[in-house]
């Protein structure tokens, strides 16, 4: 195999470390800081939820809406306003350590690469600004306006050709399973990177590359042939 042209990245949990906004969570949780992961996995049930029904709405709306869900559901009054500012905290997320300097080897190997996020095109552009990463990408690439959510099959083969290049010369680094096995069906080719608690579907396709970060996946990219 050799190696593709475009690289597209997740945002949150792959690049940037969602444990960031923890603090603002568990505050609006009442301090309770075991609900965190319910309400992220809430959050992209209902973008799917949304996708399939075609009913619309922003990632940070439904993350603030399914925040007040998952509070009645634990029996805490958790108001719209409380919500959207727990939310907010996510545009300034750091990135994982291993991303810089790996974002850094990409770069300067010839790849360009891409965000490709079901994050808003605002909340994207503030969070890899923050994270001090702003610099290696060559654009970012949101759902907004394609109004469908990854892993919608749609939105892999829009991203290639948006960037102008076959989507089999085109591959995603995600830690999210569901990504790379959106990605891989599409036609894309992918890269699963094994995050703390993330781990790929069982019953999914065969992802090409698999690593436990971003920089090992970096040294298994640079060890193709251009």
């Amino acid at each position: 195999m050799r190696r593709p042209k475009v690289l597209f990245f997740d945002s949150n949990e792959s690049m940037l470390n969602l444990s960031g906004m923890k603090p603002q969570v568990t505050d609006a949780f009442g301090g309770n800081e075991e609900l965190m992961g319910s309400w992220f996995s809430t959050m992209l049930y209902h973008s799917l939820v949304d996708t399939v029904t075609s009913n619309y709405h922003d990632f940070g709306t439904i993350g603030a809406a399914c925040m007040q869900m998952v509070a009645e559901e634990n029996g805490i009054e958790l108001d719209k306003a409380k919500a959207e500012k727990a939310v907010a905290a996510m545009k300034t997320i750091p990135a994982w350590p291993d991303v810089p300097p790996s974002l850094k080897k990409f770069k300067e190997a010839g790849f360009r690469l891409y965000t490709l996020t079901n994050s808003s095109a605002a909340v994207i552009e503030s969070q890899i600004k923050n994270a001090g990463i702003d610099q290696f990408f060559d654009g970012s690439l949101t759902i907004e306006g394609l109004n469908v959510y990854k892993p919608h099959t749609r939105v892999y083969h829009w991203a290639a050709h948006t960037v102008g290049v076959p989507i089999s010369e085109c591959m995603i680094l995600a830690s999210h399973g569901w990504d790379v096995a959106g990605a891989t069906l599409a036609g894309m080719r992918a890269a699963h990177m094994a995050r703390p608690g993330k781990a790929l579907y069982p019953l999914g396709p065969d992802i090409e590359l698999v690593g436990r970060d971003m920089a090992d996946i970096a040294d298994q990219l640079l060890a193709m042939p251009a």
